[in-house]
């Protein structure tokens, strides 16, 4: 058996050798032929051997990882590079990956990882594990006596459909998908090996914990309409039976879920005051899950104070694992995990007893609403769950709209799935769709109605009645709308929030779902809006050709129209994009006008907009063609390489690129055409023997020909240009002596009525 397992002082090493991206070797010049014709790579030369890479395939990295995040969970027992096949189920067509053990369990872990990314069933996985269970346990059990044993089946790139969830249960075989396995490996980052617990809580809850002692001396009183205890414990013991339910997909199962994750720096000021004798005097927070209808066992002692309303004696505490839910105190808790005071230090607890799931929220969220203040994103993840019951219908309409907003987030169909911040997920430039930007949107729109504290005023366009159904309606409904969108606008996509970025993050998404409601109203017309919602895939098809112009004019906008997009700011900055789009729209579909927008328009349109709109893109065209010409003229083929700079053939190549990726072959464009205003300028001045000769005398406004400054000052009129063209674009408004500007430019450039006197 020892041959299949690392020795302990090697586990360190092995799990930086796991986490690398690469296979390291060292050989001998006499080898590094061959290893180059497998794959292998040079890295560096040395005086007696040469050191050799290769990428680890994506399967190989997903075993590693899983490996490694079992080590760095504090397994003391760890199979090597074989497996656990050999030993365990020699002889097998499937291989058993990985085993770890230390002095209580044992682990059996089957790999699985999928290139494609479908659902898979994992039958033959399954049904491998059952015909060899008995004789696993058993060589396990020879090896390794007095452990508990689970196996595991770690799975990579795929989907599970809920019933191989059922079947995987129904087999004793616990399921780790990769946000899982992520979830213990930053766990491990905060707690260290102590967050061994919570896996153990996960994968033996409510199996006995062998030899711990259950009872406490403690008082039973009544608080808030429920039975709690109060008592003292040691957190080595506490430790064993509590757990955290923290909001990830690890404790999918248990929802609601309502902890923060533990902030590693806030653990190790916890541990470091332990250590240096600190305690605390404040109590933990717990419910206890007794396992059983009746409550726990609670002996009362004699003397009792005659009419005391509370009583002492002693409790007996559960004997399992995930048998203490922390409401309150886990970083107090584990700030003992490595403290050798863990053994010999009490901490005070109040512990309820059988508290349903969404009262241990109202009560968390009590404690936390006058202590540090819960996070607003976690806020909204909670009260998806905590106000779907509520007797309010506004209230539970909330829920909807959250659990709405968790579920485009949380569940892998949806495109958003990984983009969005639900309860304390890490921010990311990926990541960076915050639940409350998609409640606004939701909330804006027409997808619900009005509602009252009791009454339904006016019925949204897929709102049926139940939470249930109707979040299942608008989920799909909303996934393929930004699916949709996703496809259209990949640069974007692959942005997200990144320099550049300006559609999938929370201003744009909120736009985009106010612009998905605006297209359902614009086709339902006067039909029923029961029978649309009940077809979502339908309403989607119907309102298809409405989302394509707002595409094409988000694709074509300029690096600073883009810019402008990213800056709005604050509920007016979220009105002007949303505004924006649905211009965009109508100037294509004329017949869409949504409640409004004519008004808005109207306003926002001066008398000179229209007129000025129109000059700006005939000065446009003008100097695309014009100096293109010159150009052409002067360097024949050659005119876009000589011409150009280098820096502005870079900038139109890679937008170029961009857009026909987004556009296709049919209506392709060249680099000439990505260029702007203030590209024209740098032309224009990139050289000043080029200036006198190709340039000056066409491109010297009248009236500047002996102006002060340099020669490339002359172009200056560029400059005002394009802010017009941006502020006119953007929505903004052309003032007078702009317009008169812009009148000046046409009459000199495109009309040629006028001349300098150079």
């Amino acid at each position: 058996m020892q041959k299949y397992l690392i020795p302990f002082k090697n586990i360190p090493a092995e799990v930086r050798r796991r986490f690398a991206q690469y296979h390291i070797k060292s050989v001998p010049a006499s080898a590094v032929a061959d290893l180059e014709s497998d794959g292998w790579l040079k890295e560096k030369s040395m005086k007696t051997a040469v050191k050799m890479r290769k990428p680890k395939t994506a399967c190989e990295r997903f075993v590693d990882r899983t490996w490694a995040t079992f080590a760095k969970l504090g397994f003391t027992y760890m199979s090597n590079s074989l497996g656990g096949t050999p030993w365990l189920a020699d002889n097998s067509p499937r291989d058993l990956d990985i085993f770890a053990a230390d002095d209580e369990v044992a682990l059996v872990i089957l790999c699985r990882y999928f290139e494609e990314g479908k659902t898979q069933s994992f039958r033959a996985d399954i049904d491998f594990l059952q015909a060899q269970r008995n004789r696993i346990i058993s060589r396990i059990r020879t090896e390794f006596p007095g452990r508990k044993i689970r196996f595991i089946l770690a799975a990579g790139n795929c989907d599970v459909s809920a019933q191989t969830l059922t079947t995987l249960e129904n087999a004793q075989i616990s399921y780790m998908d990769e946000d899982i396995l992520e979830y213990y490996r930053d766990l491990t980052g905060h707690l260290g090996k102590a967050a061994k617990y919570q896996l153990l809580g996960s994968l033996f809850a409510n199996q006995k914990i062998p030899e711990l002692e259950p009872r406490v001396s403690a008082i039973e009183a009544r608080m808030g309409g429920h039975t709690y205890y109060s008592f003292v414990i040691e957190p080595e013991r506490l430790l064993k039976i509590a757990y955290i339910l923290h909001r990830t997909k690890a404790n999918q199962g248990l929802m609601p879920t309502y902890q923060r994750l533990i902030r590693r720096p806030r653990l190790a000021a916890v541990s470091k005051f332990v250590e240096g004798g600190g305690f605390f005097p404040n109590c933990l927070i717990l419910n206890i899950d007794s396992g059983r209808r009746g409550g726990v066992r609670f002996d009362i002692h004699g003397g009792q104070v005659p009419d005391s309303k509370s009583r002492t004696g002693t409790l007996y505490l559960p004997q399992t694992y995930r048998a203490a839910y922390v409401i309150d105190g886990q970083h107090r808790l584990y700030g003992y995990a490595n403290s050798k005071r863990a053994g010999s230090d009490l901490i005070p607890v109040v512990a309820f007893v059988d508290l349903d799931r969404a009262e241990q929220v109202r009560i968390f969220m009590q404690i936390n609403e006058h202590q540090q203040a819960v996070p607003k994103n976690l806020r909204n993840t909670l009260n998806a769950d905590l106000l779907s019951d509520s007797p309010n219908l506004r209230d539970k309409v909330r829920s909807l709209v959250l659990q709405v907003a968790q579920q485009l987030g949380e569940t892998k169909p949806s495109p958003l799935y990984g983009r969005v911040l639900v309860g304390e997920s890490v921010r990311s430039p990926i990541r960076c769709i915050t639940i409350d930007a998609i409640k606004r949107g939701i909330e804006r729109a027409n997808y619900l109605g009005v509602f009252g504290r009791s009454d339904v005023v006016h019925v949204g366009t897929f709102y049926v009645g139940t939470n249930e159904e109707t979040v299942a309606r608008l989920v799909e409904f909303l996934e393929l709308c930004f699916d949709y969108i996703k496809g259209g606008l990949r640069s974007q996509w692959d942005l997200g929030s990144a320099e550049g970025g300006f559609v999938f993050i929370n201003i744009g998404v909120e736009s985009l779902l106010r612009i998905f409601s605006d297209a359902v109203d614009h086709i339902i017309g006067d039909r029923d809006t029961t029978q649309v919602s009940s077809h979502p895939s339908k309403v989607f098809e119907e309102i298809k050709f409405l989302l394509d112009p707002m595409i094409s004019h988000l694709q074509g906008l300029s690096p600073e129209e883009r810019s402008e997009y990213r800056k709005q700011y604050g509920s007016g900055g979220s009105t002007r994009y949303w505004r924006r789009l649905q211009i965009a729209i109508h100037a294509e579909v004329p017949e869409f006008n949504p409640p409004g927008l004519a008004e808005y328009i109207k306003d926002e349109t001066k008398q000179f907009n229209n007129e000025s709109s129109d000059m700006v893109r005939e000065l446009e065209h003008f100097l695309k063609s014009d100096i293109r010409g010159r150009l052409e003229d002067e360097f024949g083929n050659e005119w876009f390489k000589r011409g150009v700079p280098r820096a502005v053939q870079s900038e139109a190549g890679k937008m170029a690129v961009e857009k026909n990726l987004e556009r296709g072959t049919e209506d392709a464009v060249e680099a000439w055409d990505c260029l702007y205003l203030l590209d024209y300028q740098k032309i224009l001045t990139n050289d000043h023997a080029r200036w006198v000769s190709l340039f000056e005398k066409r491109y010297t406004k009248p009236g500047d020909e002996r102006s002060r400054g340099s020669w490339k000052d002359r172009t200056k009129w560029l400059q005002k240009l394009n802010v017009i063209r941006n502020e006119l674009f953007h929505g903004g408004s052309v003032k007078e002596d702009d317009y008169e500007f812009l009148i000046t430019l046409k009459t000199w450039l495109v009309e040629g009525k006028v001349d300098n006197d150079l």
